[in-house]
């Protein structure tokens, strides 16, 4: 059974009779020819009344429309400032691990041999680099044309994580000897296992920014390695929800810091730009109310 279509007139209506002040009907229906209400509604769902243990279609009182679209409008600027800060950190990684890769053999993506013991095991480095394959074949970068003309297409390993998408570029970066994990991992102040599980991480992240998904609320899929207490202070204090999203943006303020990279100010500066709306404070976030004191990589 699929759910009635209604018009933007009937869906400014029913919130209406769920109890939320819409304010002006006509600027509620241009806000529903926007953005889609079933877009809108994961920015609307902390402002449903509970019933039992669950939450009803019903709003609490006072919830207004324009509360909503302005955690909407904040959600969509979170968005833009986090996939801009993570493409440097993504450059980054790339070159660091083609120039390693590359110091001892400019083919090991190409040989498994040459890799580490996880490229010998089941079929994923077989997916991985079918997916290269692919994604080589598709490109229109200069650079790949250039490689096909010379060297029949075959590129070195520091051209090949070019092409390669985060997602590709942390499965290469798994298949790599530990000795090159170390070495990368080193860098932005980290142990291998522990950085692969934040790219990993931002993968996500970064994914769900690329497709306009909910920042704002979000329990992410996966909680990083950290490591030990004592070792980082800038971690320890900063935050304990990491799979919420400040945590998630704590790891990218801490690879920005280490590996000396964009806009340290940035994110924080979205963050403190979070509207004041009485039922929907900053720890929807993950963040505590000291979140600007709690570590240095927030105070800048």
């Amino acid at each position: 059974m699929v759910k009635a279509y209604q018009t933007f007139e009937q869906q400014v209506d029913l919130l209406c009779r769920r109890g939320m002040d819409v304010g002006d009907r006509d600027a509620a229906i241009e806000v529903l020819r926007r953005v889609n209400y079933y877009r809108l509604s994961g920015y609307w769902y902390p402002f449903r009344r509970w019933d039992g243990t669950e939450r009803g279609d019903d709003f609490f009182p006072d919830t207004r429309l324009t509360d909503v679209v302005a955690l909407y409008d904040f959600d969509a600027a979170l968005r833009a400032a986090t996939f801009s800060a993570l493409a440097p950190i993504e450059l980054a990684i790339r070159a660091l691990l083609g120039h390693e890769l590359g110091r001892l053999d400019p083919c090991i993506h190409l040989d498994p041999s040459k890799l580490g013991p996880r490229a010998l095991r089941g079929g994923t480095y077989r997916r991985w680099l079918d997916g290269y394959q692919a994604a080589l074949t598709s490109s229109r970068e200069d650079f790949v044309a250039h490689h096909y003309g010379k060297y029949g297409g075959t590129l070195p390993v520091w051209a090949a994580v070019e092409v390669l998408d985060w997602g590709g570029l942390t499965y290469l970066f798994g298949f790599a000897p530990r000795r090159v994990q170390d070495e990368i991992a080193a860098v932005c102040g980290l142990r291998a296992p522990q950085l692969e599980s934040w790219l990993k991480s931002l993968n996500l992240v970064r994914n769900t920014c690329a497709h306009h998904g909910r920042l704002f609320n979000r329990v992410h899929t996966i909680v990083p390695k950290l490591p030990p207490v004592g070792s980082h202070p800038d971690l320890d204090s900063a935050t304990t929800s990491w799979n919420r999203t400040y945590g998630q943006l704590t790891l990218i303020q801490f690879l920005l810091d280490r590996l000396r990279l964009g806009r340290t100010t940035l994110l924080p500066a979205v963050v403190r730009s979070f509207p004041t709306v009485r039922a929907v404070p900053l720890t929807h976030l993950g963040a505590q109310g000291h979140w600007q004191d709690a570590s240095r990589l927030w105070r800048r």
